[in-house]
């Protein structure tokens, strides 16, 4: 080899040198665990006698006829908190970008602020808040607004609530970088044009803030969606997500191929849902506003 085609090869390789670090974590610890959680799935078998690759695609429609109802549920709950994410958080995002200020970074430390607790101790002190007797239940039953039977706690709404507080961070930080980044000029441009304040939202802002929507709905409504903490301490035993399911498969049954089996039916039904989602808005659309 000469010493001219060294220079070339070695800039030709340098790309692919830097991203081997990343492509070697990634098949280490992802490629690798989905392709032994799949074989795992299609496996036959007991704890005691061992299990072995039968290819038993049984194990998917017994995981689907079984739990099929805290797979829906799982996904209702997962869905209602990602849109209270945004009901909240797109405000929030919208309020820090445009009126924070040289604040901007203390609002976003204050939001982040409670991620530095735990995540359990985060939902056990949404459990004590929701209590009957609690801050607000409590106080409400003692000004007489509210019954004194009347409770949140073991319900639909505590484990939606739960859920989007414990995700709102993941909604509000994508949809204010994007409007963070954005024009301010293109926003007085619209109202120079005579649009009030509500066409310069939904004509302009909105717009051009999809991409974080995108990215924050993505972020909110996976892991919502595979809880289970919440659940099992706010919802009890009749909101049981899938999430629960597949730790009690794995760790108490030790239903190694039907725990597996769950995991990627929930998961094929979260790549429809988000791919079905991305038509929807139009990712092509969504590409263009973030390229803009």
């Amino acid at each position: 080899m000469t010493d001219e085609r060294r220079p070339r090869l070695a800039t030709r390789a340098a790309p692919y040198l830097l991203v081997a670090p990343a492509w070697l974590w990634l098949a280490l610890f992802f490629v690798v665990p989905i392709a032994t959680i799949l074989s795992m799935s299609l496996m036959s078998g007991n704890l005691y006698d061992g299990y072995s690759l039968t290819w038993e695609f049984g194990n998917y429609a017994a995981a689907v006829g079984t739990y099929w109802e805290q797979i829906g549920r799982s996904l209702l709950y997962g869905a209602c908190a990602t849109v209270l994410c945004i009901l909240i958080g797109y405000p929030c995002a919208y309020w820090i970008a445009f009126r924070g200020g040289a604040y901007k970074n203390v609002y976003l430390l204050l939001l982040l602020l409670p991620m530095f607790v735990s995540f359990v101790l985060r939902t056990i002190s949404w459990k004590a808040f929701l209590a009957d007797q609690g801050i607000i239940l409590g106080t409400l039953k003692g000004i007489g607004l509210l019954p004194d039977g009347a409770y949140v706690l073991n319900s639909a709404p505590a484990v939606v609530f739960g859920l989007a507080y414990n995700f709102l961070p993941f909604m509000v930080l994508p949809v204010y970088a994007v409007l963070e980044r954005m024009d301010h000029r293109v926003v007085e441009a619209a109202r120079d044009l005579y649009a009030g304040p509500v066409r310069a939202f939904t004509r302009v802002v909105l717009p051009m803030s999809l991409p974080g929507v995108f990215a924050g709905v993505i972020m909110t409504f996976i892991p919502t969606s595979a809880d289970y903490v919440n659940a099992t301490v706010l919802g009890g035993a009749h909101n049981t997500m899938v999430g629960k399911v597949i730790e009690s498969q794995y760790l108490v049954n030790n239903a190694y191929p039907m725990a597996a089996s769950i995991t990627f039916v929930l998961m094929a039904v979260l790549l429809v849902g988000i791919f079905s989602y991305a038509r929807a808005l139009g990712t092509d659309r969504v590409m263009e506003a973030s390229a803009r």
